[in-house]
């Protein structure tokens, strides 16, 4: 014991730990804690990412992609709220999907693509939105990077539900 044990003095490190927590109020305790179904990173929501990522994801079926998905990762991610993955056939399409895609976001959503990666390869096309990101792949590359898989977390957004069918009539 130390002599300030013995009289009943609480050591300066016990005084400063004791009187903080005492002037901790519920509220302030609170907010220290992250909410688990907050919004608070996305004040608006995420309904102008859903329109991004329904667009893109109609511009990749109509340019028949094939297995086109959406998933939702804001709950995952603070960085981004949306992926849209597509499979094309050859380079040629994926060039064009993702040309098409610049043009539905910038022109018609007024969005800017903050970036592109994987363009001339063409395996992996990854096209920045910020708040959506979509990849376009070639049937091998996407199949090896499973990248679904790896954000299994996320949740799908049938197609159905954003207004769209894998199959246009």
């Amino acid at each position: 014991m130390t002599e300030n044990q013995e009289k009943n003095i609480p050591d300066s490190d016990d005084t400063v730990a004791s009187s903080a927590s005492e002037s901790a109020t519920p509220a302030d305790q609170e907010d220290r804690s992250i909410p688990s179904n907050d919004r608070a990173i996305r004040p608006l929501g995420v309904g102008e990412a859903r329109k991004l990522a329904a667009a893109a994801a109609r511009v990749a079926i109509d340019n028949n992609g094939q297995d086109v998905a959406v998933l939702d990762v804001s709950a995952q991610s603070a960085e981004f709220d949306f992926f849209v993955f597509a499979t094309g056939t050859s380079r040629r399409q994926l060039h064009a999907i993702s040309e098409q895609i610049d043009d539905v976001l910038e022109k018609d959503l007024g969005d800017k693509r903050m970036g592109i990666e994987g363009y001339e390869e063409s395996r992996w096309i990854v096209l920045d939105y910020g708040s959506v990101v979509i990849h376009l792949f070639d049937d091998e590359t996407r199949e090896y990077y499973d990248l679904e898989s790896l954000w299994a977390d996320g949740t799908i957004v049938s197609l159905e539900e954003l207004g769209l069918s894998q199959n246009p009539s």
